[in-house]
């Protein structure tokens, strides 16, 4: 970045005007019931074109059924031939009130659902969208059934259905170091001749960190301790391997010897979900073990990791370097986090650094940089933000918050309703759709948006006697007191720094607001205008800095200061000057020459490279628009290219040791975008000898015409050791290489800059001069102003041949006919015309 001293003129301002006025209860009740009509257009689209589908494609308007659609890599582990969405909708439909339909979902899901299918999903997806599902449908259809009211019929039958789930995934847990492996086969477990998993050597943080809920509740509403018992081994394994420098974690590790296989550290993607757990697992099991680990690493956290409003990953054995500068939006979760803490200040103005983000693109983009510009692209309609939004109305009672709220609802309605339900958007800078709808859109978006707008009086049941899960299925808190737990752990003495009331109690919104209602504004002020969107035009020629100056006793300069901006008054200028100005005539407005250093950054420039099918019957007349990455061989710096067999690795995803390592050697990879990151596949297709790699988009639908393209990124670790040359295809073009390849069996091709493009004609060169016009050759009427005329000849040799241009920067005269440097070019020579 370049930075830039800058003058600026300045006026100090006092907030103009208030924000908006507070939503009315009609107007609740209005929004309240487009969430209604929203949710059944997503839920009657799925029931009337999915089911028993695992997800409705809400464009095909038809469901997803695992198999039989393209394989979508990682994303697919989610889906079971379960009925994913029924089950993870079902107490989102008692939260609605929709309490016939969900005793009608019930009876579906007794009827129809099975879990002995020979499929292979992943243990973290099932466990908190399925086995979670069930025990939160099993929760409320006890609930009704103790009212009597309905559900009079019901026997448990899903919390029988939730122990065969879980019985199934503990197949998983069969690790020497008691971490999960990442996939299981609901049928055959793990190991099995039949299983087809088992080889991962890795996990998630995440993934092996977020059981503790789902599995406690099952072992205590069942009776059979064992789900707890392997849950809470899992974490003691994470909680051990922790850097005792830092108290962080990484982001993988191996689940059979417990290293670290990535070592960046932060509260987002891998890793987001663990902390979640710890803080949540005190909450619904009572246990102080879980409360001091959570305290240890959420001091680290705000320690490290929390540069409000940002939270930057760190290397967890060296946390003061942050290892990328950009952040994921599965991140949008920790304020609600924080407010469960009682750590408010930091939650208000990350949540509202997110809002602000979310007006510049209309939705979270999945990762954007600390300029807050779009890193990648998707917006899958995840829940994080509408989570924290309803916290932090719960916490504060703002209105702001259901402004915020009454946006997300708007957006949602304008931006992805379609046809046959809701679709993802593909890319937030062109609004094209994905053909896709994750069960998670009504599991918890609908559940969060609903209950913000809603008053506790309008629910069915008392919400503050349940904890959500990551999924927000909603688990009784009741479970502490009225169920056993296991066997107790014992945890080391580990001092929490920076103690404050909430570290060891729940917090009081009297404690937190005592006579200040305006405490959430005064925060959020501060960052009202972070990326540029919303901020007033001033026609005036001089700018006006609208600032938040409220009762906190800051002088102008002081304030500023606090917002990491560092002014020297110029001497010229006197604080409290007038002049005739109506603005100047305001109170509390002050006047000030300003010498500021501004950060510009610069548009991170992506050169397009291609992939061009050169041998038979293509001979280069197929050429594929592919991406770069920022680290391994740079073709642009490769004069010819490079050129070889494509070969498709085994497995696809090359996230697990290659099968076909001699049959790659000295060719072109291609492998399948997903499951781990882009560096980990180079290292190991390198390491079989693979001679570069092509990646392919594993989004369906994607192109490169209808998505920007973006440079892959390494995994925070070193990246100098891949050394072969990396390029992205989007699905789209993935899929003519693809085919060619089952086609034809050899196909070779080229991999270089588009520029450089095989075969591609070049423009021919013109030679431009300039001559002065003698007198008496100007049209009558062109002598009046000073003219000039390009003449564009193309020089011929004495042969008739076309000859070499003329050498730059030369023109002819009109006085002897000889050629001397034009003045114009030797004042810029890069004006050559």
């Amino acid at each position: 970045m370049m930075l830039t001293a800058v003058l600026l003129t300045g006026l100090l301002c006092g907030v103009i005007g208030q924000e908006s006025q507070a939503i009315t209860a009609e107007e609740k009740t209005k929004i309240r019931d487009q969430i209604l009509e929203m949710f059944d257009h997503a839920y009657g689209s799925y029931m009337k074109y999915a089911y028993p589908a695992d997800e409705l494609m809400p464009l095909s308007c038809r469901g997803r059924v695992r198999g039989v659609e393209p394989d979508r890599g990682d994303i697919d582990d989610s889906l079971g031939k379960f009925s994913l969405t029924l089950i993870d909708t079902l107490d989102t439909l008692v939260v609605l009130n929709k309490l016939d339909e969900f005793e009608e979902a019930v009876k579906k899901t007794v009827r129809d659902v099975k879990f002995d299918n020979d499929v292979v999903v992943s243990v973290f997806e099932t466990n908190i969208r399925v086995l979670g599902g069930l025990l939160g449908a099993h929760v409320m259809a006890d609930l009704l059934r103790q009212r009597g009211e309905r559900m009079q019929w019901y026997r448990d039958e899903l919390l029988h259905m939730a122990k065969d789930l879980g019985h199934r995934l503990l197949p998983a847990f069969n690790t020497t170091s008691g971490l999960p492996y990442p996939r299981v086969n609901l049928r055959y477990g793990v190991l099995s001749p039949l299983s087809r998993t088992g080889t991962e050597s890795d996990t998630c943080t995440a993934c092996a960190g977020t059981m503790i809920l789902e599995f406690a509740a099952l072992s205590r509403l069942s009776g059979d301790s064992v789900f707890e018992e392997h849950a809470r081994k899992a974490l003691d394994v994470l909680w051990e391997k922790r850097q005792r420098g830092s108290d962080l974690v990484g982001t993988v590790i191996n689940i059979h010897n417990g290293d670290w296989v990535r070592r960046d550290s932060g509260v987002g993607a891998g890793i987001d979900s663990y902390y979640e757990y710890l803080m949540k697992a005190y909450i619904l099991l009572g246990d102080n073990v879980y409360l001091e680990r959570f305290n240890t690493h959420y001091s680290a956290i705000m320690k490290y990791i929390s540069q409000p409003p940002l939270l930057l990953n760190v290397h967890m054995h060296n946390p003061t370097v942050n290892v990328r500068s950009w952040m994921d939006s599965l991140q949008a979760f920790f304020p609600g986090l924080q407010v469960l803490r009682g750590d408010l200040k930091p939650a208000i103005e990350t949540h509202e650094m997110l809002y602000q983000v979310t007006k510049q693109h209309k939705f979270l983009p999945e990762a954007f940089t600390t300029e807050f510009r779009v890193h990648w692209g998707q917006h899958p309609l995840r829940p994080e933000f509408a989570e924290s939004t309803y916290f932090l109305y719960k916490a504060t009672g703002d209105p702001y918050y259901l402004k915020v709220g009454q946006s997300i609802v708007e957006k949602l309605n304008t931006h992805a309703r379609v046809p046959c339900g809701f679709a993802a958007v593909q890319d937030v800078r062109t609004g094209t759709h994905e053909d896709r709808m994750d069960s998670f859109f009504l599991a918890e978006m609908f559940k969060y948006l609903y209950l913000l707008f809603s008053e506790k009086s309008q629910l069915p049941f008392d919400i503050d006697d349940y904890i959500f899960t990551t999924e927000a299925h909603l688990l009784p808190v009741s479970l502490s007191t009225t169920q056993p737990s296991c066997q107790s752990n014992y945890t080391e003495p580990h001092p929490v720094h920076e103690e404050d009331m909430f570290t060891y109690s729940c917090p009081s919104a009297q404690t937190l607001f005592p006579n200040n209602p305006s405490f959430a504004k005064t925060i959020r002020d501060s960052y009202k205008y972070l990326t540029g969107v919303g901020r007033a035009y001033h026609a005036s020629s001089i700018r006006g800095i609208e600032l938040p100056l409220h009762d906190t006793g800051l002088e102008p300069m002081e304030f500023l200061k606090s917002m990491g901006i560092s002014l020297s008054p110029l001497a010229d200028m006197a604080l409290g000057s007038r002049t005739s100005g109506t603005q100047d005539s305001h109170k509390g407005v002050y006047r000030v020459k300003l010498v500021a250093e501004v950060s510009q950054p610069e548009e991170e420039e992506v050169v397009p490279l291609i992939v061009q099918l050169i041998s038979p019957p293509f001979l280069g007349r197929t050429v594929l628009t592919a991406g770069p990455a920022k680290f391994g061989m740079d073709l642009t710096k490769n004069e010819h290219g490079v050129k070889g067999s494509i070969v498709k690795s085994v497995p696809y995803s090359a996230c697990s040791p290659i099968e076909n390592a001699a049959e790659l050697h000295g060719h072109i990879a291609i492998a399948l975008r997903g499951d781990c990151m882009f560096a980990a596949k180079a290292r190991r297709l390198q390491e079989a000898g693979a001679i570069a790699v092509i990646f392919i988009d594993h989004r369906e639908g994607s192109s490169s015409e209808e998505t920007p393209l973006f440079q892959m990124v390494g995994d925070g670790g070193s990246t100098e050791g891949i050394t072969i040359p990396l390029v992205f295809l989007f699905s789209h073009e993935g899929a003519v290489l693809t085919a060619a390849l089952e086609e034809h069996h050899n196909v070779d091709v080229l991999l270089l800059p588009k520029e450089r493009e095989l075969g591609k004609d070049k423009p021919e060169k013109l030679n431009i001069k300039f001559r002065l016009a003698k007198e008496g050759e100007l049209e009558e009427g062109e002598g009046e102003g000073t003219t000039i005329q390009l003449l564009l000849q193309q020089e011929t040799d004495a042969e008739g041949e076309r000859g070499e241009a003329a050498p730059p920067g030369h023109c002819s005269s009109s006085a002897g006919g000889e050629e001397e440097p034009c003045p114009s070019e030797q004042k810029d020579p890069e004006n050559t015309p």
